[in-house]
């Protein structure tokens, strides 16, 4: 492996070997807790325009499989990592994660001493990189043009319909960038799938005629996506809904709240969020940059249902009247506790409620 560098538009070097496929594009250098799962967090949609480094040391020692990417492609612009395990020790292991890294044409650094790099990124709260060689040390000043939110949720969003057949009900996902084990989730609680493009107006998806909606995950600043809240709004008026993550940033936006970007992000397989209705804690998987600003206009029409337990901020919430409910964090989890995977079933109970009222009245 050759010598390579991550630079920082703040003016640190951070030096390293060379793995992956040098691409020279620049991202937002963020940071991960999670002792295990780098695989889906590779391909989580939600990185996409982002320079991952991995917290935990080792990175590679169980390989990468055919089973766990939660989309079909490496979403992160860059990974850096402290120690990589090139020789992996698992049954189901097909590629190494090198390998994963130069097949999708992802750069990265390894031998990087990520602990100062983490102290960095805390100090800076928001800073842009990029992977390069040490020819490209004094060249560099042009990278740090980011990519746009919507494009970035162009990217990974799907072009097509996608319909997995099932029973009852019958689900629409509104893809912003989903993670293939929500899929998975609901499938599992036997229902019908179909996923759209974020695009997709209230018409087309009436059209469709799903008894709930999910609005999933996805990658940047939800503001970015305003022209869609409109149609969101009559969505939410229609359906029940679920929000996650980026979706659940929608559902509060297109209800008059805001949403503010944090000082370095949740990201990680071990934050405590405290659900408001029973007083308990939930060990849950997260992996976003903004948050929900609780303010009169989102408590006009919301209430809290989740609080981080750690920083206070808003993890959930329901609608005051509308059978809505949206969520920061990952229920479906992977990597990370399945605590609070409940919340499918009682999303599905609702979408169930709501068709038979539909059906009866047609």
């Amino acid at each position: 492996m050759s010598k390579g560098y991550l630079i920082l538009e703040t003016g640190e070097i951070f030096e390293g070997k060379l793995i992956g496929e040098l691409n020279h594009k620049a991202g937002e250098v963020v940071f991960n807790t999670g002792m295990t799962g780098y695989q889906e967090m590779i391909t989580d949609p939600s990185y996409a325009g982002q320079i991952l480094t991995f917290c935990y040391p080792i990175i590679g020692n169980y390989g990468v499989n055919d089973y766990d990417n939660e989309s079909f492609q490496t979403a992160v612009s860059g990974v850096i990592v402290g120690d990589l395990c090139d020789e992996p020790s698992h049954y189901q292991a097909t590629k190494r994660f090198s390998d994963q890294l130069e097949q999708a044409g992802v750069p990265g650094l390894a031998e990087v001493d990520t602990r100062a790099l983490v102290q960095t990124i805390r100090k800076h709260h928001t800073v842009n990189g990029t992977i390069a060689r040490e020819s490209d040390l004094l060249n560099v000043h042009d990278k740090w043009q980011e990519v746009s939110s919507a494009k970035l949720v162009d990217h990974v969003s799907t072009k097509e319909v996608k319909t997995y057949k099932g029973g009852y009900p019958h689900i629409v996902i509104m893809d912003y960038g989903y993670k293939k084990s929500i899929l998975a989730a609901l499938l599992n609680e036997g229902c019908s799938v179909t996923i759209v493009p974020y695009t997709y107006s209230f018409d087309q998806v009436k059209s469709l005629e799903p008894d709930g909606v999910l609005l999933s995950n996805g990658p940047g600043d939800p503001m970015a996506l305003a022209s869609t809240f409109s149609e969101i709004k009559k969505i939410t008026q229609e359906f029940p809904t679920l929000g996650i993550c980026l979706g659940h940033q929608l559902i509060a936006l297109t209800y008059g709240g805001k949403t503010k970007k944090q000082s370095n992000g949740h990201r990680g397989g071990n934050h405590p969020v405290k659900e408001l209705l029973t007083g308990k804690v939930r060990i849950t998987s997260q992996n976003h940059g903004y948050v929900v600003v609780e303010d009169r206009e989102l408590l006009t029409n919301f209430q809290i249902s989740f609080r981080n337990v750690n920083d206070g901020t808003v993890e959930g919430i329901k609608h005051l009247t509308l059978p809505v409910q949206s969520v920061q964090f990952h229920p479906e989890a992977h990597p990370g506790p399945s605590d609070t995977e409940y919340l499918f079933a009682q999303f599905l109970q609702q979408a169930i409620v709501s068709g038979g009222k539909r059906y009866a009245e047609a």
